[in-house]
């Protein structure tokens, strides 16, 4: 790992960091890259971007033009006729790159996150994969065992448990406020939010539709809150009803004009998941919800000695012979801040890179998040009826 000091300008005064610096390559360099790469350069100096790797010429323009990666460290099109010229680009990232580069970033589609990770770690290369973690549960097991194989770090993209109420929870938590944990119930709801562009709408692309998109960000960080217990059974439904249909992508929303021609996945997921301690969590997710809010993003839980709201961070106990509602007096607004959500996500994997660091969000969270999306789906697809998770 190379050992170049850069300076560079944080919240607060310019500082100057010397030591190890982890080398990434970038694999799949669109959107979501683009917010990693604004977090590598405003707020992780201990990170290098050595490489990049997508199917598209502009992208790899981009990543030569903006943010500095030298055209022979750029795979996957060329820059010159804009024709793609590899769709597993990666694998000569690895070859030509060899000990130049000490880490990827998988930023693609769901359905290209699995092979790169296993490529890659199985290559002596820490990982990172945004959510959800795979596409399968069986996916996410190949993942997890590249990187034992390998004897990597690999990290999963869940932003929300590193968000400052969420971390007042859990520390209330350990500190025994809410009792047992029994009932935690899931809302990631938008009453019209079907993505106009991308791949969302796609199931073979995707995996699914808002359960795998956004209700996977309120089902990590609950399932972070409950302490992780093993899920054993799940029972759901998906319906689509709305998302496929011409004439409702012209009703006037803020994403209009979505393709309903290649709409595949659900615009409703409803699901009940049992894990072995006997706690429930329920899950109310949705592009397309017929509801009074446009948007809707928070759990509740309820435990033996109290009970707890997310994201605002309440607490409902008893004290002094009083049911009381605790509401925090402060909790840092920067914290919950797009870009400073994903500079501690990627910070804390590359401390762990770096240094062994325990990580917040590793491969074995990802998987059993993925156990629970892929039961909920299993579940759907036999009518509702409860499936084991394994």
């Amino acid at each position: 790992m190379a050992n170049d000091s850069v300076s560079v300008k944080m919240d607060g005064p310019r500082r100057e960091y010397r030591g190890r610096k982890l080398r990434v390559a970038v694999i799949g360099c669109g959107g979501i890259a683009q917010t990693h790469l604004t977090a590598y350069r405003d707020a992780l100096p201990q990170v290098d971007v050595g490489a990049g790797v997508d199917i598209r010429a502009d992208r790899l323009a981009v990543m030569r033009d903006k943010w500095g990666v030298p055209e022979a460290a750029l795979f996957g099109a060329d820059l010159a006729s804009g024709k793609t010229r590899s769709e597993t680009a990666w694998r000569e990232m690895l070859r030509k790159m060899g000990d130049k580069i000490d880490a990827v970033d998988v930023c693609t589609p769901n359905f290209a996150h699995c092979q790169p990770v296993v490529d890659c770690c199985k290559a002596g290369k820490h990982a990172f994969v945004e959510k959800p973690m795979a596409m399968t549960v069986e996916e996410a097991k190949r993942m997890v065992a590249a990187a034992k194989v390998g004897g990597v770090k690999l990290s999963v993209g869940f932003q929300n448990r590193y968000r400052p109420a969420l971390e007042a929870l859990v520390e209330a938590r350990d500190n025994g406020v809410f009792g047992d944990i029994l009932f935690v119930k899931v809302r990631r709801l938008r009453r019209r939010g079907i993505p106009n562009w991308g791949v969302f709408g796609r199931r073979e692309l995707q995996g699914g539709g808002p359960l795998i998109d956004i209700g996977v960000h309120f089902i990590e960080c609950a399932y972070e809150f409950m302490g992780c217990p093993k899920p054993v059974a799940a029972s759901g439904n998906t319906w689509t009803y709305l998302g496929n249909r011409k004439d409702k992508t012209r009703v006037r929303s803020p994403w209009p004009g979505w393709d309903w021609k290649t709409y595949t996945v659900e615009d409703l997921a409803i699901g009940h998941v049992r894990f072995d301690n006997g706690a429930i969590m329920q899950i109310e997710t949705s592009f397309a919800a017929h509801i009074e809010e446009n948007d809707v993003a928070e759990f509740t839980a309820m435990g033996t000695r109290g009970g707890c709201q997310f994201p605002s961070g309440r607490i409902f106990t008893d004290q002094h012979g009083t049911m009381v509602n605790i509401a925090p007096a402060f909790l840092d607004p920067a914290g919950d801040e797009w870009n400073a959500l994903f500079a501690r996500k990627l910070g804390n994997w590359a401390d762990g890179c770096l240094t062994g660091a325990e990580l917040g969000a590793s491969g074995e969270d990802g998987l059993n998040v993925q156990r629970i999306l892929n039961g909920l789906y299993d579940s759907a697809a036999a009518g509702g009826k409860e499936v084991e998770i394994r």
